[in-house]
């Protein structure tokens, strides 16, 4: 991965578009990485991985939840403005 500073960044922004074309280029400002700009097809994998993740995440304490005999029922009224 390369690394370049803010101030690289700024005067060569170009150049770190088209870097990031290939790998993901991180930004750094006072010697802490403040940023990385990546490809679209590397942020969109990335968002299609989170959200997949997430799924098996709420499907997991779903399942959970139905062997502990959570029903939509129970949930209703569990959230009800009561």
């Amino acid at each position: 991965m390369r690394t370049v500073t803010a101030s690289e960044a700024k005067q060569g922004l170009a150049g770190v578009i088209e870097a990031a074309a290939r790998e993901p280029v991180v930004i750094r400002r006072q010697k802490r990485d403040v940023a990385v700009v990546m490809s679209m097809q590397e942020y969109e994998r990335l968002v299609r991985l989170n959200v997949s993740e997430f799924q098996r995440f709420c499907d997991a304490v779903g399942a959970q939840a139905a062997e502990r005999g959570l029903t939509e029922e129970k949930l209703g009224r569990l959230l009800a403005d009561d």
